[in-house]
């Protein structure tokens, strides 16, 4: 299978850095998404800040900015030395919550103590944007410096828009991704009273009997090159991201549009921006939180796209739960590795296809991945879709 050139610069990814539940680092992270599904709560419990910051700086960054940083660096340090100019060097990073511990911890302080005793560093730490201005500040990047908060497709529309920022030019290389950490009180309480998560606390992406998703934490960041640059210094490259694609469902503000028309008007603006045909891929890396509405939606949409079995399907939310805006980072960072690895994960916690659904799910094991095109899919509260489409390096094939 050949993809046929784009008519504008090509982007590849080259580096890749992953904290989350099933794994830190790529290799763990790796390993967790093939083992079963772990139970209880999906917080990255032996995430240690000091390994990416000093005591004084991670008293001054909140988790969802520690976590940013650290994958930031993961990403950077599996790429090698990328010889950039600064100027053209850029950070998007999305996030759907932000500082939420932070400001939970200061209304605590607040009402114990006093308006006088809240933290100076409540609203840099607090803020959406804190994430991506602390990477480009220790990066020293002076590109564009962007966030994107767009609920659960935050982590894959920022992906999409640090893609254009390389292919259009204006950079050589972009830090790419989505960070989160929301599962504090205020926020479990949160969703817990829109009865959003599941009562019995297993992620069942797509199974007849899910019951709603399980809340986790998490961030992913990607190296995004343009290609010529990547080759002048040899870099490793995982794929090429061909496309990437946007839209609204301009429907309800927590409910999916009906049978999927938005997300399935996402994925073929995404394969038409790849310059590809729903035949050309192999794979979807499935936003499948295990909520009954969406996973419905979504598989409708698929169906509508590929008819009825089509390309492999597989949700790695079974193991890592649903990190909000980080979940679409970090399964961008799963479909670079199964192209690089050969292998889809499978989809845990699913044990009975929804017989309303006509789609090919990755079940049991891991099915082995011959390398086509990925798709990879992100649907976030407030009706935002984001799709990306990778796929090995055309001159690899």
């Amino acid at each position: 299978m050949a993809f046929p050139a784009p008519l504008r610069r090509r982007v590849v990814v080259t580096g890749l850095g992953v904290v989350s539940c099933a794994g830190i680092g790529l290799d763990a992270f790796w390993d967790g998404l093939l083992r079963p599904a772990p139970e209880g709560e999906r917080r990255v419990r032996d995430f240690d800040p000091a390994a990416w910051f000093d005591v004084k700086s991670a008293r001054r960054a909140d988790r969802f900015q520690q976590f940013a940083i650290a994958t930031a660096q993961m990403a950077l340090d599996d790429a090698g030395e990328l010889g950039v100019d600064p100027m053209r060097a850029g950070v998007v990073h999305g996030t759907g919550v932000g500082g939420l511990e932070t400001l939970e911890n200061q209304v605590g302080v607040l009402n114990s103590k006093g308006p006088r005793r809240v933290s100076p560093f409540l609203v840099p730490m607090m803020m959406a944007n804190a994430a991506a201005a602390a990477i480009s500040m220790r990066l020293g990047w002076r590109g564009p410096c962007e966030t994107i908060v767009t609920a659960c497709a935050a982590g894959t529309q920022s992906i999409g828009a640090g893609m254009r920022l390389v292919a259009s030019g204006r950079c050589d290389a972009v830090l790419a991704g989505g960070s989160e950490a929301a599962m504090t009180r205020i926020g479990l309480a949160a969703f817990t009273n829109m009865t959003a998560l599941s009562t019995s606390n297993v992620s069942r992406p797509f199974d007849v009997r899910r019951d709603g998703f399980v809340i986790a934490e998490g961030a992913a960041s990607l190296v995004l090159e343009e290609l010529e640059h990547a080759r002048s210094r040899g870099a490793h490259i995982y794929a090429e991201l061909l496309g990437a694609a946007s839209t609204a469902d301009a429907h309800h503000i927590t409910m999916p549009a009906p049978g999927g028309a938005g997300a399935l008007a996402c994925m073929e603006l995404a394969l038409d921006d790849a310059g590809i045909t729903p035949a050309d891929v192999e794979h979807v890396n499935a936003h499948g939180t295990s909520t009954p509405l969406n996973d419905l939606a979504e598989a409708e949409a698929i169906e509508k796209l590929f008819g009825r079995r089509g390309p492999l399907v597989t949700s790695i939310k079974g193991v890592t739960g649903h990190s909000l805006g980080a979940a679409g980072a970090i399964e961008a960072v799963a479909s670079a590795l199964t192209i690089v690895r050969h292998e889809v994960p499978p989809t845990a916690g699913l044990e009975q296809l929804d017989p309303e659904m006509h789609i090919d799910v990755a079940i049991g094991g891991p099915r082995p991945f011959a390398g086509g095109a990925v798709l990879s899919n992100s649907f976030g509260f407030g009706g935002h879709n984001g799709c990306l489409v990778l796929a090995p390096l055309q001159s690899e094939l």
